[in-house]
């Protein structure tokens, strides 16, 4: 157990925290949420140690072993992968390497025969003698492949260094976990397994995630930052977020009887428990849940941003059509020959292994890179509208936000600028910021509002959600969800991609795979996972 007591934390006139007590039990996987700037990150730090509260103490157990993903990812550069998974547990490393000091001493003698017994005998108390077989289990778990296992982390991908720092954090059973955005940089099925593990996962973790299958997946509870204090609920995110908003409407429903309104909340709970797809999850939940009253859920103090894509005209039968497009970059093809029409309505989601294989054909399209062969024709009444990975280069200008919006709009009108602005939540004094000084969630939001300008029949988004709060990530769903247009997209959300894509396109080296249906059927359908396995077994990914 891990547990906090009158914990506040102020920078300045900002306070963060205000006596915050709370306690994260054993078994249980605590969502740990927030909007931006709401101190998430800053929160686990105050639990780690790395950063002490103005006030308040943090206790855990004097035995319990605490584990931390950690962010610096040059720390371990000059060991191996598998050694970098060991080390994550402090004691058994430092065994052994006391161990190994003692054996290689040249006049060793009877009191180093007496300390290595000693620390042989805690090394086998410590299952030290697996520890090679587990560190190496959780690399191949989380995409590491063996022949990376013994390389230096120096010589290893960004992605790669996020994963075996990832399987640190996991090495050797803590009694307590917290990872802040562990699911960055993995692909679905590392992902997948991920979630697996924590759900088998006996003793407590505290995650931060943009991630909403993630979080739905993994936790029993909720932890919501909000208004300085930390209040808990039992469930997932998805319950919490379903809980807020009937919270907002049994709110705004002012003459609604107070057994009206219990009757909407036990209906709710009824249905919602019934939904639980993990046994941990049900369990929890069955238990917590029926102890709820209509004053025990509460609406958040979130704002969403209204997102609204609507095409000035309808779009012809003629969408897309590509044609043997291949490419390769530094030698190696990242896809090839692909061919296949896009028909209108589709909203596909565009997927690979190489993370710059959707990129990079999303910029053939809009003609900012060049593909070796091949072509593509767009139809004569699409007027698409491209959302890039990458916005850097819009705003290295100093104008401020309305300035900014007004060089995209037809309607130059300050009134009318300001109202895209507002949907966007830059109201008042915050559509005066420089472009310049934005964050990458307010960039992506401007670039949102810029799209909505542009009214086009195609959509294309290149990876949307990065930088974005779950508030932003939920209205950006919601709205391409119920665009009645056409949409090409890539996401390593998962929840994402499965609730607003029909079709699946995967570019690999070895051509395209193309299949109608969802995205969670696309990654559980054993035929398909044969395909791919044969569509990458000669390519260098």
């Amino acid at each position: 157990m891990i547990s906090t007591n009158n914990v506040s934390l102020s920078y300045g006139k900002r306070t963060l925290f205000e006596d915050v007590t709370i306690k994260f039990i054993p078994g249980n996987c605590y969502g740990l949420i927030g909007a931006n700037g709401a101190g998430k990150s800053t929160f686990l730090k105050i639990l780690s140690g790395d950063i002490d509260p103005n006030t308040g103490t943090v206790d855990i157990p004097a035995n319990a072993r605490l584990a931390v993903l950690k962010q610096n990812h040059f720390e371990y550069d000059e060991y191996p992968a598998l050694q970098t998974v060991i080390m994550g547990h402090k004691r058994l490393w430092s065994i052994m390497e006391e161990k190994d000091a003692v054996y290689a001493k040249p006049d060793f003698n009877e009191e180093d025969g007496l300390r290595a017994a000693e620390l042989e005998g805690e090394f086998a108390d410590l299952e030290g003698w697996n520890a090679e077989y587990e560190a190496a289990e959780l690399l191949s778990g989380l995409g590491i492949t063996e022949n990376l296992h013994h390389a230096q982390m120096k010589d290893l991908s960004g992605s790669e260094k996020v994963r075996v720092l990832l399987a640190q954090a996991l090495f050797g059973n803590p009694d307590i976990l917290l990872l802040d955005e562990p699911t960055n940089h993995l692909d679905a099925e590392s992902i997948m397994w991920l979630e697996n593990f924590l759900d088998n996962f006996q003793n407590t973790v505290i995650v931060v995630s943009h991630d909403r299958h993630f979080l739905d997946a993994v936790c029993t509870h909720v932890a919501d930052i909000d208004f300085g204090k930390i209040k808990m609920y039992a469930g997932n995110y998805g319950f919490w977020y379903q809980s807020s908003q009937l919270a907002l409407k049994q709110r705004s429903d002012a003459n609604k009887k107070t057994e009206d309104k219990r009757k909407e909340l036990e209906e709710f709970i009824r249905r919602f428990s019934a939904n639980a797809s993990k046994s941990k999850q049900a369990t929890s939940r069955a238990k917590l849940l029926e102890k709820l009253t209509v004053d025990d859920i509460q609406p958040s103090s979130r704002k969403y941003p209204y997102i609204a894509f609507k095409p000035e005209r309808e779009a012809g039968n003629q969408i897309l059509n590509v044609e043997n497009l291949s490419k390769s970059v530094d030698g190696q093809p990242i896809f090839t020959d692909i061919t296949f029409m896009v028909d209108k309505g589709d909203k596909i989601a565009v997927i690979g292994r190489n993370d710059i294989a959707a990129s990079t054909f999303f910029k053939i399209l809009f003609e900012e890179e060049k593909a070796d062969s091949g072509e593509f024709k767009w139809g004569t009444t699409i007027t698409s509208s491209f959302f890039p990975k990458d916005n850097q280069e819009f705003f290295n200008t100093d104008l401020n936000l309305v300035d900014w919006l007004r060089q995209y709009s037809v309607e130059k009108d300050e009134s009318f600028i300001r109202g895209f602005l507002g949907r966007m939540l830059f109201s008042g004094e915050e559509s005066l910021k420089k472009a310049n000084v934005l964050s990458g969630g307010e960039k992506v939001r401007c670039m949102f509002s810029r799209m909505m300008l542009q009214s086009g029949n195609v959509l294309v988004f290149d990876e949307p959600t990065n930088h974005l709060d779950l508030e932003s990530i939920q209205a950006l769903n919601n709205s391409l969800r119920d665009f009645d247009g056409t949409i090409l997209f890539s996401s390593h959300d998962l929840q994402f991609v499965d609730t607003i894509a029909n079709r699946i396109i995967e570019l690999t080296p070895n051509g395209i795979i193309d299949k109608r249906m969802t995205y969670e059927e696309y990654l559980s359908d054993e035929t398909i996972k044969e395909l791919r396995k044969k569509m990458y077994a000669t390519a260098v990914v």
